[in-house]
């Protein structure tokens, strides 16, 4: 008999996420139920959000148990169905399992039936696509309420989300200021992505080189990261700026002992708006997200880059080297199909 391999959480992340919070088990291949489908998952999306998923405390989803199979978002093909609106063959992007196949309903969050167009890969569909584009162009257009001409700043940005979000910025009009890691990162920002300029937060003063960029400061923020690199630019935002606060990588891993933001006293001194959001919030807005991002994408004016990782076995693994923060674009499981129907 067929067996569905699972991811599980073999013990609780104090600090950073390690292989050895993780385990593979096998458990048999679901059945639907009535108003259910089966998913055979082909890609995972990695997610730093999962980190918060593996401590054991609530989150704005449950935390996973012990034993529990790793939750993350996936891209898969249906291949049974008891649900009218899902037959077989259909690709499905959900929040669903780090595992072979998923039971998947109706009221999944972030269920959408996929339209793959032309030659554009699957893989697609979890990144540029999916989630981390999706968060992209809803984070700026409404939260940040982009306008052409504006400065956008954007941390994280060689990363999946960031490096989608300035590229959207650019698209609209935008000067785009890059926040990176390492020098690589800033040349990779600027002549792949297209950023106006890139700085590097471990080497450069980060309120300082914005404002000699963009003197009057940043209309709009994309914060990926928070901690010290939002307390920085809470003193290079214009007057009636807007922070976008989509997530904060910084802390994932030190959920004990958060970084302290000491300048928030910048929100009331330049009147700015902080708003952080949850993407299945918006999950009305992913569809007309999805068709102008798919434009771009094929019109060239948006270029991807995907960090593959094959073989379910080498998920946490993978996980772990994107939370380290040695990848860029992307990051994603593809599954290994051998053996499966």
């Amino acid at each position: 008999m067929q067996k569905n391999r699972q991811v599980v959480l073999a013990s609780y992340a104090s600090d950073a996420a390690r292989v050895e919070n993780f385990a593979m088990t096998e458990s048999p291949i679901p059945q639907p139920g009535e108003g259910e489908f089966l998913i055979r998952n082909m890609y995972f999306s990695l997610e730093p959000a999962i980190r918060g998923w593996l401590d054991g405390k609530a989150n704005y989803f449950p935390p996973i148990p012990i034993g529990g199979v790793i939750r993350g978002p996936s891209v898969g093909r249906v291949v049974a169905s008891k649900n009218a609106d899902f037959a077989p063959g259909d690709i499905v992007f959900a929040l669903n399992h780090w595992e072979d196949y998923s039971i998947c309903h109706s009221d999944a969050v972030l269920l959408e039936k996929l339209q793959p167009h032309g030659d554009t890969p699957i893989s697609y569909y979890v990144g540029a696509l999916g989630g981390a584009g999706a968060t992209a162009y809803v984070g700026l257009h409404e939260i940040g309420k982009i306008q052409s001409g504006q400065t956008v700043v954007v941390s994280a940005a060689a990363g999946a989300t960031g490096s989608m979000a300035g590229q959207i910025a650019k698209q609209r009009g935008c000067t785009v200021i890059g926040i990176v890691g390492s020098d690589e990162k800033a040349k990779l920002i600027v002549e792949q992505f297209g950023f106006d300029a890139a700085i590097n937060y471990k080497t450069d003063d980060i309120a300082a080189a914005v404002l000699a960029i963009a003197p009057e400061g940043a209309d709009i923020y994309f914060d990926n990261v928070g901690g010290p690199v939002l307390n920085a630019m809470l003193v290079a935002m214009k007057v009636y700026g807007r922070i976008v606060g989509c997530g904060m990588i910084s802390d994932y891993n030190r959920t004990e002992n958060p970084n302290p933001i000491t300048n928030l006293w910048e929100v009331v001194a330049r009147q700015l708006t902080m708003q952080g959001f949850l993407l299945f919030t918006y999950h009305d807005q992913v569809p007309a997200a999805q068709a102008q991002l798919t434009e771009w994408i094929n019109q060239g004016k948006i270029k991807v880059i995907e960090h593959i990782t094959k073989g379910i076995a080498n998920t946490p693994a993978a996980f772990c080297e994107l939370m380290s923060g040695k990848t860029t674009g992307k990051a994603l499981v593809e599954v290994d199909l051998i053996e499966l129907t």
